[in-house]
Formats: C-alpha cells, sequence, structure tokens
C-alpha cells in the first residue's frame, strides 16, 4: 500500500490533524507539504488478539524532511524520528501495542518544498528480534537455529562470496553472492545476470561483523526487509550438510530440502 497526502488543501488549518488508517501490512505513506498533523492507524487485517504479537518497523524516506514523527498512546507522545535527521538506512521498531503514529509538521517558510515519508512494515516479533537482535548479531547460529532457519527464511541459497562492499555511513556490509543452487526466495533478489547465466545477488549485514570474501560455499538463510535481504544463519556450506544429515539420520530435522 501507498498512500499519498498533500498539506496544501489544509492551507488555512494549520492546527488539523487528519487521521489515516493502513489495512496492510506494508507499505509507505508520503506527505506533500505538511501542515498540521497526521495520525496514522495501522489496522492489520488480523485478529485484534494477535496485534500484541506485532512489531512496527518504519524507514524514513532519504530525504524526508518537515515533520517530526512520534510514537503516541493516550496522549503521551515520544520522539522515534526528529525533522532533519540525516541517518541513511536508520529502521526503528516498536511493539505494536506500545502505540500509534503521530507526524506534526514543524514550522516552515516554505511548506512547498518539504515531503515527509517513510516505509512501514507489520511483522511478528519474532522476525524482528531475528533482524534486530542486540546481544549478539553476529555471533554464528547453532545446528538447531540453522535448521530451523532453512524451513523459516525468505531465503535460502547456496552460494560464495564474491564480493564484500562497507558502507561506513550506514554500518552496513553488502556481500555480493554468487549462487550455486537456489531453494527458496521470497522476492526476486537473486537473478540470472549477464550472458554467462550466472545467478547473482546481495545481502546486506552489519558492518561489524566483518564480514570478508572467502573461498568455499556457504549457505545463506535470512529476511526481506523494506525490500533488501538481510543475512540470518549463514554456516559454510559442508557443515550444514553434515548438521543436515545428523538431524535426518535422528530423525530430527524440521523440514526437507535436499543439501547435495
Amino acid at each position: 500500500l501507498s498512500s499519498s497526502l498533500s498539506g496544501l488543501t489544509h492551507e488555512s488549518h494549520k492546527k488539523d490533524v487528519e487521521q489515516v488508517y493502513l489495512r496492510c501490512s506494508e507499505g509507505s505513506i508520503e506527505w506533500m507539504y505538511p501542515t498540521g498533523a497526521l495520525i496514522v492507524n495501522l489496522r492489520p487485517n488480523t485478529s485484534p488478539a494477535s496485534y500484541k504479537h506485532l512489531t512496527v518497523c518504519i524507514k524514513p524516506f532519504k530525504d524526508s524532511a518537515g515533520a517530526n514523527i512520534y510514537l503516541e498512546k493516550t496522549g503521551e507522545l515520544k520522539l522515534l524520528v526528529r525533522d532533519g535527521d540525516r541517518s541513511p538506512s536508520k529502521v526503528y521498531c516498536f511493539g505494536y501495542d506500545q502505540g500509534g503514529l503521530f507526524v506534526e509538521a514543524t514550522p516552515q517558510q516554505d511548506i512547498s518544498r518539504k515531503i515527509t515519508g517513510f516505509q512501514y512494515e507489520l511483522m511478528n516479533k519474532g522476525i524482528a528480534s531475528d533482524l534486530h537482535t542486540v546481544s549478539a548479531p553476529c555471533r554464528p547460529c547453532s545446528d538447531t537455529e540453522v535448521l530451523l532457519a532453512v524451513c523459516t527464511s525468505d531465503f535460502v541459497i547456496r552460494g560464495s562470496i564474491q564480493d564484500v562492499t562497507n558502507k561506513a555511513e550506514e554500518q552496513e556490509s553488502i556481500i555480493h553472492v554468487g549462487v550455486n543452487k537456489l531453494y527458496r526466495q521470497k522476492s526476486k533478489v537473486f537473478q540470472l545476470t549477464g550472458e554467462s547465466g550466472n545467478w547473482r545477488g546481495q545481502i546486506k549485514t552489519l558492518l561489524e561483523c566483518g564480514v570478508k570474501p572467502g573461498d568455499g560455499d556457504f549457505l545463506f538463510t535470512g529476511r526481506m526487509h523494506f525490500g533488501e535481504a538481510r543475512l540470518g544463519c549463514a554456516p559454510r556450506f559442508k557443515d550444514f550438510q553434515r548438521m543436515y544429515k545428523e538431524a535426518k539420520d535422528k530423525g530430527l530435522n524440521p523440514c526437507e530440502i535436499g543439501p547435495d
């Protein structure tokens, strides 16, 4: 869902507060020439009983300007994104039950030059914690975690690291992956390229994890997040084959994948 609004229609009512209702699990808001305020109500098409299990993440547009974004609950405001903050690729997450979004325009000399906007995603809290593990985001996965990741990840591929691009400003690394076998992908991140007919794609991870190009194949798993592939568990492929065979021999592998 993509929703666009304009403040120029409210030029004579600069204190107006407009309500917006969004029922999709992901999408974007674009507020052109912001004046007054928006209350953004996320109302996904799921049972209200499941709301407590949801996490909301927002990612401001790169050039978003003209408003502050708050988390609002029962009249109390907590600043999430200050107008003018320039944190490339920064994502802000909170529990669905922590409140809704209140977007308030800041005083401007010329509102026609401002556009406030952000992408949003609603996800299960378990998936969100996979993406934003605060305690040890770079630690290796256990055998059990790898086998579960194979069953539940948005993408599962066997491939090699062709190159790594480090983005210091964004505190991220981009892993350029050559794909040898594609088991699953939710979005078309990995595609055939060039005349050689090789499958390639990019996976993002935290800069602090220190990923470097190296020999050998890995099993890459992970999640799609705001249209980007984010790295989850990534054992060496030979180690994955070992743990998969051991689990299968004991009847403990949670799903079939055929690791050969």
